[in-house]
């Protein structure tokens, strides 16, 4: 299985990127499913859902929205639930979410959620009966829980016991993280549903060092170093990044995981480059 996640566009250019030249290329690595993400505290809500019924539409992709709680009312959220029913859109990621960057005090609303598994629960009861529910997974833990890697992956089954159907990882670029995490759910803690590990193409060095911080995903030595040898060449770093993360994905898949999670940042050279240096083009 091969996904691919994107962004909503966020100006006239990005859109007629996205759909006139991203969406076409990538026709080339079928993914099985596009996935859309959803903006802090709601911030894209429209947009998410609109993507992601295009991508549908004009292209024949299956199609999965992302969807927050944090910050967000019941009443919000159902009315998206609603328009993703009416639109066709039977596939759901149900997430925590982060505040609005504007107003990073706001958490809970009247009537709002505090966990993604009260917002699965929410979905269940809502949703079209034929609607699947996916969750997110930290292979290092998220970096908001204090209490360690094991104590974040135990509230995961917990998200899977409320009725998440499969589990997309949070990007990492140590395999030993996600099989260390898969081996903790399935082994101690009983999870049987797919856990998909979801891969980042390094396209610049200033980019992903950014990324990892905010997401607490740990870089390790030698990635970092051959990335301070590249310095601010972009055009080296994409050609590594696509090398690291054909090798990383090749291993993954070779000791066992059930697919690939590949985020795109709305770009489709790497995406392409993986799945072909895999040999999955015509899969």
């Amino acid at each position: 299985m091969i996904s691919v996640e994107f962004f909503p566009p966020k100006t006239p250019k990005g859109e007629e990127s996205l759909f006139d030249r991203v969406l076409p290329r990538l026709a080339e690595a079928k993914p099985d499913f596009c996935s859309v993400t959803y903006g802090a505290g709601g911030s894209t809500r429209d947009k998410t859902l609109n993507v992601v019924d295009r991508i549908q539409r004009d292209f024949g992709f299956v199609g999965m929205a992302h969807l927050t709680c944090l910050a967000t009312s019941a009443t919000d959220i159902l009315n998206y639930v609603n328009e993703a029913n009416a639109k066709g859109i039977r596939n759901l990621l149900a997430l925590r979410g982060d505040p609005p960057s504007d107003n990073p005090a706001e958490l809970v609303p009247e009537a709002g959620f505090d966990y993604a598994y009260q917002l699965i629960d929410f979905i269940k009861q809502h949703a079209s009966s034929n609607t699947s529910i996916g969750c997110a997974g930290f292979p290092e833990g998220h970096i908001a829980c204090t209490e360690g890697r094991e104590t974040d992956w135990q509230r995961l089954r917990n998200k899977v016991d409320h009725g998440a159907q499969f589990i997309l990882t949070q990007l990492f670029f140590d395999n030993d993280d996600y099989f260390r995490m898969v081996d903790y759910l399935t082994n101690i803690l009983g999870v049987k549903v797919p856990i998909v590990p979801g891969i980042l193409p390094i396209l610049s060095s200033a980019q992903i060092k950014r990324f990892s911080a905010l997401c607490g995903a740990s870089l390790p030595a030698p990635l970092l170093a051959k990335l301070d040898r590249l310095g601010d060449d972009d055009e080296a770093v994409t050609a590594f990044g696509i090398e690291y993360a054909s090798k990383q994905c090749e291993a993954l898949l070779a000791g066992g995981a059930p697919g690939l999670h590949l985020y795109s940042l709305n770009r489709s050279k790497a995406v392409l480059g993986i799945v072909r240096n895999l040999g999955l083009v015509d899969r």
